[in-house]
């Protein structure tokens, strides 16, 4: 199936920085864009399929397409939202949206007959940083209606069923095959990750600022950190240098973490190991 768009559209070549003492890595982009490290550099990282899962399932926005559509989608409707989403046992992608909704009229008026559609999922950082689009993801596939589906009045239950999978996002560009998205899970900080980002960034900017420390004597203290992207392999820092250039550092955990409480202790040991002397 081909979809619409090219998801390294407008992204130039990422600079690969080297990897550093301490279990970390660091990357920059020599155009100021967004940073990203080789996937090889990384000893413990979500595989592609996981990634896109934990896109969908996440806090990401997400809105439909179904190419060919009269008339477009436009005036009071808006885009094609979904008010809720959610991945099946199977992969396919389980979309509510209104009756009346431009998605759930092509359906329904396909009469059993498939629809090709592509699903577009926007990750944007939950806290304030350059270059917040951490991530994006195509999920293009067949559209169809689920009668008596809806959770709610005046809604409609569609069904997407993947037939090609790519994303762009902070670990790299991917392709992933539909029985590899069905196998997969979404990271399990998913659901806290918000949370914790915007309490770091908000609560703790010294010791985000510490952690500099960790990436050897180049970096005794960055002018601005933000916490951008947390997983259960490591947390993921955007560092600002005093001369407004930008570059990500990985730290990674000991171990993978299987929840907040498991979280919160590998914060705190990164914590405790950017005050050493």
């Amino acid at each position: 199936m081909t979809r619409p768009g090219n998801p390294a559209s407008g992204v130039s070549e990422a600079w690969n920085g080297p990897v550093e003492p301490g279990g970390t890595r660091r990357s920059e982009r020599p155009d100021g864009g967004q940073p990203r490290p080789d996937m090889e550099e990384a000893p413990q990282r979500p595989t592609a399929a996981e990634r896109a899962r934990t896109l969908i399932e996440g806090n990401s926005s997400l809105a439909l397409s179904i190419p060919g559509l009269r008339p477009a989608p436009a005036g009071p409707i808006g885009p094609m939202v979904p008010l809720r989403r959610s991945v099946g046992p199977d992969g396919d992608v389980f979309l509510l949206f209104p009756a009346a909704s431009p998605a759930a009229r092509a359906a329904r008026h396909a009469a059993g007959d498939e629809v090709g559609a592509v699903l577009e999922v926007t990750d944007v950082a939950p806290v304030a940083v350059p270059h917040r689009i951490r991530g994006r993801a195509w999920v293009a596939g067949w559209l169809t209606q689920l009668p008596g589906g809806g959770f709610e009045p005046g809604t409609e239950l569609l069904r997407l069923e993947p037939g090609e999978i790519s994303l762009d996002d902070l670990w790299g560009t991917g392709l992933v095959e539909p029985d590899e998205f069905a196998d997969a899970a979404a990271d399990p900080l998913v659901p806290f990750e918000t949370e914790v980002l915007q309490h770091l960034a908000a609560g703790h900017p010294d010791e985000m600022a510490g952690l500099c420390g960790l990436l050897g004597t180049g970096c005794r203290r960055a002018a601005a950190a933000v916490p951008l992207a947390l997983d259960r392999f490591g947390l993921r820092v955007r560092f600002t240098r005093a001369d407004g250039s930008l570059f990500d550092a990985r730290f990674d955990f000991p171990e993978p973490v299987t929840g907040p409480s498991g979280a919160r202790r590998a914060l705190h040991a990164l914590f405790s190991a950017a005050q050493l002397p």
